[in-house]
């Protein structure tokens, strides 16, 4: 029964918004009327600059990376580890502490990957950041990482579960990122920086 309690746990800790408390502390705009609207570091980044956006980054993947690892050092099966991760990452998403209006899941996500395996972590944010070095495209970095991203668990972790949880995050980050691929698509996404 104690193995359960991960998933509510980590649904909670991912419903804490790193953007609206780090912009309300250091006295900046709500990120949620600003920019792109939307709670994340990149456009913390845009409206607040780089400290408030490291630590926004910081914040957004603590949440998804404490829940899963502290489920994978108790030993929890694959599938309660897969719905842990899966728990954080909608907590981001549809936070209950702001109205069920969060950001689109892209450092909480990475969070979880690290807690299933630093190699794992690893490697998808190399991904990120090779795409958006090269690119400058927050947004596009982030789908072809996580479009990936079922491939790198497969190869470190071959779980079916955690394979499965990965493709689902994938789809619903792709979809909390369709204006950004109408945008990418049109030429008009913002860049990260310039």
């Amino acid at each position: 029964m104690i193995d359960y309690l991960f998933i509510p746990i980590a649904y909670l800790l991912g419903s804490f918004s790193s953007a609206i408390v780090v912009c309300r502390v250091m006295g900046l705009p709500d990120p949620r009327t600003l920019g792109s609207n939307n709670p994340g570091a990149t456009n913390v980044l845009r409206i607040g600059g780089k400290k408030a956006a490291a630590l926004t980054l910081f914040g957004d993947m603590l949440k998804g990376l404490l829940p899963v690892l502290a489920a994978n050092l108790y030993g929890v099966s694959e599938g309660i580890l897969a719905a842990t991760g899966m728990a954080a990452f909608l907590g981001h998403l549809y936070p209950v502490f702001f109205g069920f209006k969060g950001g689109k899941g892209v450092a909480t996500a990475l969070g979880v990957q690290f807690g299933l395996a630093w190699q794992v972590g690893g490697s998808v944010a190399l991904i990120w950041l090779f795409v958006a070095r090269i690119l400058n495209t927050s947004s596009l970095a982030a789908l072809v990482c996580m479009a990936l991203a079922p491939l790198v668990v497969w190869f470190f972790r071959p779980a079916p579960e955690l394979i499965a949880s990965q493709i689902l995050i994938s789809i619903v980050l792709f979809w909390r990122h369709r204006s950004n691929i109408r945008n990418l698509l049109s030429g008009s996404e913002g860049k990260i920086s310039g």
